[in-house]
């Protein structure tokens, strides 16, 4: 008995299907190492307790932004680079001008603008004059002579006699301030990066069951 087996596949086609698969396996893997990197971040910058808004500053983008492709990459990254990375690196922070930092204490209340108040708008706000006092053993302070409100922010006392008039320390002032670092955005990019080739045969597997 004489058996024969002629096998004549279309090489051609078998090609193209398999660089088809590859090209949505490798998309597929990308955007979710992308959009899983994205959540990761925003998780982090929410759990360092800095708020959902710069957490939202983080984004996302994929490319080819349509259809599919070997090439397909993902670029994670922040609307806020400035802060997002200075809480990622924790760096030291000195004045421009060279002289002292003012950090706001609580009875300098908040600015009109979001953020911390300088030396400059509360005094234009409060109507009042700030004075430097010099401290040998510990920073330096910006005060005010007026009352507190019942906010514990100082403000200009009415009382002709001067009662509950008090000398509210309203700034710290020294000269550098170390920020503490409290994210670490690298741990993650890294996480994501060793997931990739995981991610690719996963999805290049699920195409072919």
């Amino acid at each position: 008995m004489k058996l024969k087996l002629d096998i004549d596949p279309d090489i051609v086609a078998m090609m193209a299907a398999e660089v088809a698969a590859g090209e949505r396996a490798v998309t597929a893997a990308m955007r979710e190492a992308g959009s899983g990197l994205k959540s990761a971040w925003r998780l982090q910058i929410t759990g360092a307790g800095l708020g959902p808004r710069l957490a939202n500053s983080i984004r996302s983008q994929n490319f080819p932004r349509s259809g599919e492709s070997l090439d397909a990459a993902a670029l994670v990254w922040s609307k806020a680079p400035v802060i997002v990375g200075a809480h990622d690196t924790g760096p030291l922070i000195r004045s421009k001008d060279g002289f002292w930092l003012a950090i706001p204490l609580p009875a300098a209340g908040k600015s009109l603008r979001g953020g911390r108040i300088t030396p400059g708008e509360w005094e234009r706000r409060r109507g009042l004059r700030l004075r430097f006092v010099y401290r040998r053993t510990g920073p330096s302070l910006l005060v005010a002579e007026g009352r507190l409100n019942t906010k514990g922010q100082a403000v200009v006392s009415r009382s002709k006699t001067g009662r509950g008039k008090v000398t509210a320390p309203i700034f710290l002032l020294v000269p550098q301030v170390k920020l503490p670092k409290r994210l670490d955005l690298a741990r993650d990019a890294e996480r994501a990066v060793d997931g990739v080739p995981g991610l690719i045969v996963a999805s290049w597997v699920e195409q072919r069951f």
